[in-house]
């Protein structure tokens, strides 16, 4: 397991998500407020880019825009299709406003 440093709370608008390329890896960054996600920024229906997609914030989930597959910001689960297959998600820690995401 690795911690790497990703940035400041303050780095990320909430609501709008962000791709972010850490350790041959692309991600896709998302803060609901004081919350933040990470999931791999590929759909798993097709392999598109999350980061391109719109947040709910309501419901805390990301569509994808090529086709308008869900998936839960919290753990990466389709809630609609086309999509059946979750997306990876990576555990964020702050410290003191920075922020790491955890990898295997």
């Amino acid at each position: 397991m690795t911690t790497v440093d990703i940035g400041q709370l303050s780095d990320f608008e909430s609501g709008v998500p962000h791709q972010l390329h850490v350790e041959n890896r692309v991600l896709v960054l998302v803060r609901i407020d004081d919350d933040v996600y990470v999931l791999d920024d590929r759909c798993s229906h097709e392999d598109f880019s999350l980061a391109e997609g719109e947040v709910n914030c309501e419901t805390a989930e990301i569509e994808c825009a090529r086709h308008g597959a869900m998936f839960r910001l919290k753990d990466g689960e389709p809630t609609s299709f086309p999509a059946t297959r979750p997306v990876a998600h990576y555990d964020v820690r702050d410290f003191d406003g920075r922020l790491e995401v955890v990898l295997p």
